[in-house]
């Protein structure tokens, strides 16, 4: 049964590795609170490799679109828009697979999906409202991920250097950049203060449009 009477607001946030994706959803959430945003996170999508030993997960291209469970998300992200709640996996990088637990998420006037890929599957696509690409340097890029995945996901610095070169920077440039002509709005110098006036600002305007009486 359908829990709000229209449908959900759904942004998309897309944009490479460390160029301030969760900077955006984040303002986004702040400014409204949960009770209006819900939020959607690819990178809880990898598929699930529990059939794989650690080893040969380790080795597999995370930056590919074929890394990630796309039929599960966009089930998923229909279930919000139908007003159901949904029991997102949750992704455990210092194993390289899901973990057993999932993460209860509520529809709400405002959906957002964050992730590498947000803009790539035109199912995806086809349901958004607002198609943001957060576009930044690649140098930029690489120092933050290089900080994240040391202070998080317990990686060597060889490591992270390595996969940039093999994978992330390739993958970028095959998969990532090209979506950027799908955007309604890219930010041409990250998560930076003004453009994320201008979103919140518009997202604070639909809400009140959607919520009103």
């Amino acid at each position: 049964m359908n829990q709000i009477p229209f449908l959900p607001f759904v942004i998309g946030v897309a944009g490479g590795s460390g160029s301030g994706k969760s900077t955006v959803t984040q303002q986004v959430l702040a400014s409204f609170g949960t009770e209006m945003v819900s939020v959607v996170m690819q990178d809880d999508y990898y598929r699930d490799q529990s059939d794989l030993t650690p080893e040969v997960r380790r080795k597999q291209n995370y930056d590919h679109p074929q890394a990630f469970d796309w039929p599960l998300l966009v089930q998923h992200v229909q279930a919000l828009r139908n007003g159901e709640t949904i029991a997102m996996p949750e992704y455990d990088f210092t194993i390289d697979n899901r973990s057993q637990k999932t993460i209860p998420v509520k529809p709400a006037p405002v959906i957002v999906i964050e992730g590498l890929f947000a803009l790539y599957d035109a199912d995806l696509r086809d349901m958004m409202s607002l198609k943001i690409f957060v576009d930044t340097a690649a140098d930029v890029r690489f120092i933050r991920r290089m900080q994240r995945d040391i202070a998080e996901r317990g990686r060597t610095m060889d490591s992270i250097v390595h996969q940039y070169l093999e994978t992330v920077r390739p993958m970028h440039k095959q998969f990532i950049e090209p979506t950027k002509r799908y955007a309604d709005v890219i930010l041409p110098h990250g998560a930076n203060d003004p453009a994320v006036d201008v979103i919140t600002t518009k997202v604070a305007s639909v809400i009140g449009k959607l919520t009103q009486p």
